[in-house]
């Protein structure tokens, strides 16, 4: 009969599983705790460029368990960003009737993160954008996120484009890199303090609206000239305040 006992190797004799739990969930809090003093620091300093050390105080851990639990500060800054960022959950639970306005829908719970914390994000999109080097250990820019962020937005395009809504003598790849694009400068210029957090929503979302509208059926036109009417009105009120 086999022990309840996990077996660590040859002659040796391994943790009980209870002793094993326990220490996971002392890993787990000292995680949550170096990503809450993260969290802190940029949103106080507006500095993604963390020190460890400071971090480490602030979390009150040593320095040697956070690089053993994190191995970086990119590192400490993604976790952060990924813990921040409930965005699959909530966008499986929209219930939305057409892809137009799905696509509205997910670029408007994307960027309500952005506007109820700027003082987090802004520094975190300045990092995105701005990240150059490859000894830049604040970048947040990769591969498998542009990924997926372009895999996500093919999806919603295409689905537009199959239920008549957009034309498809523009192909959904090339919409996304005109969105994506659109996004992109946006951004920069909201995490620069060029525009205003109050404009950020939309700005990004009359973009959106107006290239869209230039590929859209009749059908499709109707939804968006109702877009476009209702981001030039919160963009005007955002400007005027």
């Amino acid at each position: 009969m086999t022990s309840p006992i996990l077996e660590a190797g040859a002659g040796a004799m391994a943790e009980p599983v209870a002793d094993i739990g326990r220490r996971e969930q002392a890993k787990a809090e000292r995680r949550q705790k170096i990503m809450a003093a993260a969290r802190d620091m940029i949103r106080e300093t507006g500095d993604m460029n963390l020190s460890m050390r400071e971090l480490a105080k602030r979390a009150e851990v040593s320095v040697a368990t956070s690089y053993n639990l994190f191995g970086s500060k990119r590192a400490v800054v993604m976790a952060v960003l990924e813990d921040e960022r409930d965005f699959v959950q909530k966008y499986h639970k929209l219930n939305v009737s057409n892809a137009i306005d799905r696509i509205f829908e997910a670029y408007t719970l994307a960027y309500g993160y952005f506007v109820q914390d700027p003082d987090f994000y802004r520094p975190l999109w300045r990092a995105l954008l701005t990240a150059g080097g490859k000894d830049d250990d604040t970048g947040l820019v990769s591969p498998e996120r542009q990924a997926q962020t372009r895999a996500a937005w093919h999806m919603l395009l295409t689905s537009a484009q199959d239920e008549g809504l957009l034309k498809t003598d523009t192909s959904a790849e090339a919409l996304e890199r005109m969105l994506s694009h659109l996004a992109g400068g946006t951004l920069l210029s909201w995490s620069v303090g060029m525009l205003e957090t109050d404009e950020l929503l939309p700005s990004v979302g009359l973009g959106y609206a107006l290239i869209l509208a230039a590929c859209a059926t009749d059908k499709g036109r109707k939804r968006l000239d109702a877009k476009i009417a209702t981001f030039r009105e919160m963009l005007a009120k955002a400007q005027k305040a």
